[in-house]
């Protein structure tokens, strides 16, 4: 193996242990000095990897939309695409719900990673376009009028809520197999559009195409802002 896949398999193991170690702590924090004992590097051998910790988190948030990316390129029927994007959200609530706040975080205080923000932009900003493809294509073949942008927001309130939902102990006590819990959500959101019947489809596509465009511009606003 050359030095250059060396580094890069390394880096990967960091990254995965970084994941798991604040999957673990419960409150998104980790220390670089824990992630090297757990991976049996110096503390040093981490910084040729990242410039601090912040980059590090964000390398891993990164490498979490690059995995969502790649799952919602699978090309097949639109309804189980967007099964998909509500399962993706549903799998490992912690996770989803974890990496956001990190970034939220990040965003809001966080200086000097314009560069590994815009890739993030860049990744989401196709990763949207594809779902709102899959959005579209669904709700023609369900003959409904339901907009494409009150769908796709319909998916993320239920994704981000079901999310919550599943990680809390509290209503895990009342609320049984998580499994069943899963499958009645992604039920319910395939089985929305049929409740919006189609008058119009122009509107529809309308809306897509209005979407995709204030993607487009908020993209150009991303690239140029300073993190």
């Amino acid at each position: 193996m050359s030095r250059q896949h060396q580094f890069k398999a390394r880096e990967e193991n960091i990254l995965a242990m970084a994941e798991q170690l604040l999957l673990e702590s419960g409150d998104g924090d980790i220390t670089l000095d824990s992630l090297a004992d757990q991976l049996d590097l110096a503390k040093g051998t981490l910084y040729k990897h990242f410039s601090s910790k912040d980059e590090l988190y964000l390398r891993i948030i990164l490498r979490y939309e690059e995995q969502l990316f790649e799952i919602n390129r699978i090309d097949d029927c639109p309804s189980a695409g967007v099964a998909r994007m509500i399962f993706q959200q549903l799998y490992n609530p912690q996770k989803a719900m974890l990496l956001n706040q990190i970034e939220e975080r990040l965003a809001a205080s966080v200086t000097g990673l314009n560069r590994l923000f815009g890739e993030l932009y860049d990744i989401r900003r196709h990763r949207m376009k594809r779902l709102i493809d899959i959005i579209s294509v669904y709700l023609k073949d369900e003959r409904s009028s339901l907009s494409t942008r009150d769908y796709l927001s319909s998916i993320w309130a239920m994704g981000q809520g079901g999310a919550g939902l599943l990680n809390s102990s509290f209503y895990q006590r009342y609320l049984g197999r998580r499994d069943t819990l899963r499958y009645a959500f992604v039920q319910q959101m395939l089985e929305l559009p049929s409740h919006y019947p189609a008058a119009d489809e122009q509107v529809m596509d309308e809306d897509m195409q209005e979407l995709v465009d204030q993607i487009e511009t908020e993209s150009e606003e991303h690239r140029n802002a300073n993190y």
